[in-house]
C-alpha cells in the first residue's frame, strides 16, 4: 500500500474539498483526484460521495479512516524507531491534552531528557478520543489526560490532583456578580462538566467557550472577564495585580491520570516517567500531593 494514497485520503477527510488537501499536500488537485480513484479501485468501493459543493464519506470511508489513521501512525513510528541515533535505545510516544502539555508537560520534557539521555522523544498534542485508540494500538506508549479511558487494557494512574481557581480581571466581585463582566466556561473534561454543572449553575452564560487555558487567559486579559484556570497559571497574574480571586465562588479541581497499555513491552520506563510526572505535580500541586 502506497502511504501517499492513505496520507491524501485523510487529508481529503479533514478538508472535504480535493482543492484544499492539494494546497495541503503541495500537489495538483489533478494528483489528489487521482490518488483518490487509485485507492477506491484497489479497495473496490467508494469512499466518498460527490455532490454539488458537498464531499461526504460514504460508509465504507468512514471505516477505513481510523484504520488509515492507525497505519500512517505506526508506519511513521516504525520509520523514527529504525532512525533513532546510535547514543538513543529506545524510543517514547507520549501524548497529552492541550491543557495537559501547557500546564503539566512541556515543563517535564526537559527534566526527562537529561535524566533519561537514553530516550528518544515523540511528543504529540492529542484529543481525547484519539488518545485511548492511540495506546490501544501501541502507537502512544504514555498518555496523561483529565479524564481516563475507561478500558480494561489500559492502566491509569493518578498524577495529581489540580486545583482550579475562580479569577477575574476586577477586584470584589463575586460570582453572582459576574453578568457584567463575563464569563469564559473553560472545558476541563467531562467529570468537570458535571462539577460545574452542578456547582456553578448561578453563573451567567459563557460569552466564550473554550478547551485551552491559555486561550481563555489571553482574552481574559484583552477583554475581561471571569474563568476558573489552574492556580499555578493564575498565581503569577494575581501577585501582579492583574487577575483577582472571586470571593466565596465554589471549589473545583481537576485529577490528571498517566494512561498506558498494561502490556506495554515498555513498562519499566513507564513507570520511571510516571515517578517523574508525580514529582512534577506536586510542584504544580504542593498542597495537594499525588496518590
Amino acid at each position: 500500500m502506497d502511504t501517499d494514497l492513505l496520507k491524501t485520503f485523510i487529508e481529503v477527510c479533514n478538508t472535504r474539498h480535493f482543492g484544499k488537501a492539494a494546497e495541503n499536500l503541495y500537489v495538483t488537485q489533478a494528483a489528489v483526484s487521482s490518488r483518490i480513484r487509485q485507492l477506491e479501485s484497489r479497495l473496490g468501493v467508494e469512499l466518498f460521495s460527490r455532490l454539488r459543493n458537498n464531499l461526504k464519506l460514504t460508509a465504507a470511508g468512514e471505516r477505513l479512516l481510523p484504520h488509515a489513521e492507525a497505519v500512517l501512525t505506526t508506519w511513521q513510528r516504525a520509520f523514527q524507531e529504525v532512525a533513532i541515533h546510535h547514543q538513543q535505545s529506545i524510543q517514547l510516544a507520549l501524548g497529552g491534552s492541550p491543557n495537559v502539555w501547557d500546564l503539566m508537560l512541556q515543563n517535564s520534557l526537559y527534566e526527562l531528557k537529561v535524566s533519561n539521555p537514553e530516550i528518544a522523544i515523540r511528543a504529540e498534542v492529542l484529543s481525547h478520543s484519539i488518545v485511548a485508540r492511540q495506546l490501544l494500538e501501541r502507537s502512544l506508549d504514555l498518555a496523561l489526560v483529565f479524564d481516563a479511558p475507561k478500558v480494561e487494557e489500559l492502566k491509569a494512574v493518578k498524577i495529581l490532583q489540580m486545583p482550579l481557581e475562580l479569577v477575574a480581571t476586577k477586584p470584589d466581585v463575586s460570582a453572582d456578580s459576574l453578568h457584567e463582566l463575563g464569563y469564559i466556561m473553560l472545558d476541563w473534561g467531562t467529570l468537570f462538566g458535571i462539577q460545574h454543572a452542578k456547582k456553578c449553575s448561578h453563573l451567567p452564560t459563557p460569552s466564550l467557550h473554550t478547551n485551552l487555558a491559555r486561550v481563555a487567559l489571553d482574552y481574559m486579559l484583552q477583554a475581561g472577564g471571569a474563568a476558573y484556570l489552574p492556580s499555578t497559571l493564575a498565581q503569577p497574574y494575581i501577585e501582579q495585580g492583574t487577575l483577582f480571586k472571586v470571593e466565596a465562588a465554589p471549589e473545583m479541581n481537576r485529577d490528571v491520570f498517566a494512561c498506558y497499555h498494561r502490556d506495554n513491552d515498555k513498562i519499566e520506563l513507564i513507570d520511571t516517567v510516571i515517578e517523574l510526572f508525580k514529582r512534577t505535580g506536586s510542584q504544580i500541586a504542593p498542597s495537594l500531593q499525588p496518590e
